[in-house]
This record gives C-alpha cells, structure tokens and sequence, in this order.
C-alpha cells in the first residue's frame, strides 16, 4: 500500500466522495458474496483513508454488526465486537492478515498461494503502520 499511495490532498471533495461511494459498495457486496445483506451502515464510527481502504462499520438484516475493509487490499470482515472502533478494527485485521499469511505460507503449494500470503503480510505491514500512526486517527 505505502509505495502506491498517492497524496489523498491530492483529491478533490468530489472524488474522496466517489471513491467513498465506491468503496461502500465494494464492503456490501463483499457481504452480499458471504451471505450477508448489509441493512445499514454507522458513518460516524466509519474511517476512510483515500485512497488506501476504507473501515465500515455495518450492520445485516440479522442484526449483526461487523467491521468491513476495503480499498487498496483484499475486502474482509470482523465482528465489531472484536474492536472497539475503526483504529481498532485496522489492528485486528493487521494481526489476522499475518497470522492467516503465516498458515497459508506453511501449506502453500502453488505459486498463487505463496503470492496470495505476500500480498496479506504487505497490507498487514501497511495496516499496522496506519493504525500506528496519530496523525492518521487526529480527526476521528
């Protein structure tokens, strides 16, 4: 994620708005494709950080509420239950993304896999350093 990042000043209000939109309907239809049909969303417990990934907090038509990523990363979820807020929610899926890389890179027989496991402990690595960072969280 770091090396790609472009500068999110250099977005105008109209395109952090589209690239918001977008990646709200990424999370729900990440949701639709596991089963679940997003009912609502808690904007102000929600982060974005354009044009990296975007944390959602959301809810289903069985009253369930999960943390959703998105963005320049693999879409995943977690019970909000497991973190108290967004900044929270980033570690969580920082810590699961490594731990899922490790037992991927431990069975991985086939080049995608072993790929796939890189992928995971770069945004991981990415991830952690945004959660570490204070001027990231200063506005939320």
């Amino acid at each position: 994620m770091r090396p790609r990042m472009s500068n999110p000043g250099e977005f105008t209000e109209e395109q952090r708005s589209a690239w918001v939109r977008e990646q709200y309907q990424k999370a729900t239809k990440y949701m639709a494709e596991k089963g679940m049909v997003v009912t609502s969303v808690t904007t102000e417990d929600s982060r974005y950080i354009a044009p990296l990934f975007a944390v959602w907090k959301l809810q289903t038509n069985e009253k369930e509420n999960y943390w959703v990523i998105c963005g320049d990363l693999p879409a995943d979820h977690i019970p909000v239950a497991a973190a108290i807020d967004g900044r929270e929610a980033v570690r969580n899926f920082a810590m699961k993304w490594q731990l899922q890389a490790e037992n991927i890179g431990r069975a991985a027989n086939e080049p995608a896999q072993v790929e796939f496991a890189r992928l995971l402990v770069s945004r991981a690595e990415s991830l952690y350093e945004m959660f570490e960072d204070e001027s990231v969280w200063k506005n939320g």
